[in-house]
């Protein structure tokens, strides 16, 4: 076996996706390969319209590629049931996304508890891991407000505490940082950059704003749903 396939907590190869049929084909992935390691922050850059969504959906089993495969650690995601993939997306995976994605009725506490009452986890262990997420996202004096009296880079913010509550070994963020200002895009940037290393956690996060490449430990450019450098 390939070191690859031993060190990276995901990776695919292969990738196609292909939406529609006849003249109305659009082809908006091809033949994509790329992977992440542990403790590995993985930025994917391109324009809108690159196949930059596209890629991360099918990397978090939030669809399904035409053909290639995709393997979460040493297991082939592209092969699992819909159960599977479910339960794999559920305790394995964690999601960021643009629109930050919270429920505008629960607290930034609830938000974060989500992912964490569909595993079933016990009240005090949801309670401990909900603090400790909102610690380390800076945000343990806001856990009772509701998304509209938050800024947009704390909305952000929760929305990363929501993914790291369930202790994932994939962190998937598309445009964390399209809806925010330079300042506090760089400050969220930063944020999961610490978080990935410190954690150990494999971060694939998209992104078109060269500003904020620094912070990658590698990246991988799409261009017209190719891989054209990595």
């Amino acid at each position: 076996m390939s070191a690859t396939v031993t060190t990276a907590a995901l990776r695919a190869e292969g990738l196609t996706r292909v939406f529609g049929t006849g003249a109305a084909q659009v082809t908006a992935l091809s033949g994509a390969a790329v992977s992440v390691a542990p403790g590995e922050l993985l930025v994917v850059r391109g324009p809108s319209g690159s196949g930059k969504t596209t890629l991360l959906n099918l990397l978090g089993g939030l669809d399904k590629p035409t053909s290639g495969q995709v393997w979460l650690g040493e297991r082939e995601l592209t092969a699992m049931s819909e159960a599977q993939v479910l339960a794999a997306r559920r305790d394995e995976i964690g999601y960021v996304f643009q629109s930050f994605g919270l429920v505008p009725v629960l607290s930034a506490a609830e938000n974060v508890e989500v992912p964490l009452r569909l595993r079933r986890t016990p009240a005090a262990e949801r309670a401990r891991r909900v603090d400790e997420a909102l610690a380390a996202v800076g945000l343990e004096g806001h856990a009772k407000q509701r998304p509209y009296e938050l800024s947009g880079g704390q909305q952000q913010r929760v929305g990363i505490a929501r993914a790291l509550a369930a202790d994932p070994k994939v962190l998937i963020a598309d445009e964390p940082t399209g809806q925010l200002d330079s300042a506090t895009a760089a400050m969220v940037m930063n944020l999961l950059a610490e978080i990935v290393h410190t954690r150990g956690v494999a971060a694939i996060v998209s992104t078109h704003d060269p500003l904020l490449m620094a912070r990658a430990d590698r990246v991988v450019e799409l261009h017209d749903g190719q891989v054209t450098t990595a």
